[in-house]
């Protein structure tokens, strides 16, 4: 077994060869707006970890609050090692991509499962791009240096508007962008769902050897959640990264145990429901 593999097997359930990451490493991006619900982040992972998700993703300046619990049963380290200035309601009028030095050395450190960057298309911004590429292939080199595998997050955008950037769930575009991730070297793909959920098992295909997990994006119902999450299930995604669903969800333990019922126990969602509204 390669070193990358040991460290992938930290992240996929052995039952179902599925993952549940818990994304909490908003405010490495400076929006006021993303701190909604982890305001006290020790205290939100300590109740993350306690829900039992199979990772927990945060920047480099907050990973020791999961690697200091004391249980050695705790979710696995994502470490997010790219922050970028592409979030705002109102945009800068220079762009910006940029990721710490040496981002694989560093999750040697903080003993991460794996490390994940960006890899925008923004219309009109090819600087970003190029600059997210830059990002990619230096992760990729130090990631063979280290064991340690690398989750590439393709984000297609559309047109900026007056309230920013927004997912562009074309299948055509999504499609390519990740197969560009892959062709780049990652080992994990990060995307977004499609506008038609039922065409993700082509996102699936694109992406090949490298598992995918769907990004949730922005907060929506939790019958849509838990909907498109058994939707992109069927369509072959490894797994789901979540980030302001949960965190800034009414009760955030409850819908991870749900969650996680549904990856690895096959529970409908129907029955997920259940678990969440349970008292």
């Amino acid at each position: 077994m390669s070193d990358v593999s040991i460290r992938m097997s930290r992240l996929f359930d052995h039952r179902s060869g599925r993952c549940f990451d818990v994304a909490v490493d908003h405010g490495f991006f400076g929006e006021q707006a993303f701190l909604a619900g982890i305001e006290d982040l020790g205290a939100a992972v300590r109740a993350l970890a306690e829900a039992g998700p199979d990772a927990i993703q945060l920047s480099p300046g907050q990973a020791r609050l999961l690697q200091q619990l004391p249980d050695r049963r705790r979710p696995a380290l994502v470490l997010r090692t790219d922050v970028a200035n592409v979030y705002g309601t109102v945009l800068p009028d220079r762009l910006f991509s940029r990721m710490i030095p040496e981002p694989a050395l560093a999750a040697v450190r903080l003993d991460a499962a794996c490390v994940v960057v960006n890899l925008f298309d923004l219309p009109g911004r090819p600087e970003v791009r190029e600059a997210c590429i830059d990002n990619v292939l230096v992760a990729r080199a130090d990631c063979e240096r280290y064991g340690i595998p690398l989750m590439v997050e393709p984000l297609v955008m559309k047109d900026a508007t007056a309230g920013g950037y927004t997912s562009d769930g074309r299948t055509d575009r999504v499609v390519a962008l990740v197969r560009q991730a892959v062709e780049l070297g990652a080992d994990i793909i990060k995307a977004d769902p499609t506008d038609d959920v039922a065409d993700y098992h082509q996102v699936v295909q694109a992406a090949g050897h490298a598992p995918v997990l769907v990004r949730g994006g922005g907060r929506v119902s939790d019958a849509e959640l838990l909907g498109r999450t058994a939707a992109v299930l069927d369509q072959g995604a490894a797994g789901i990264v979540y980030g302001r669903n949960v965190i800034q969800h009414a009760d955030p333990v409850r819908l991870t145990r749900a969650l996680m019922a549904m990856l690895h126990e096959g529970a409908s969602v129907e029955q997920a429901q259940r678990l969440v509204e349970a008292r």
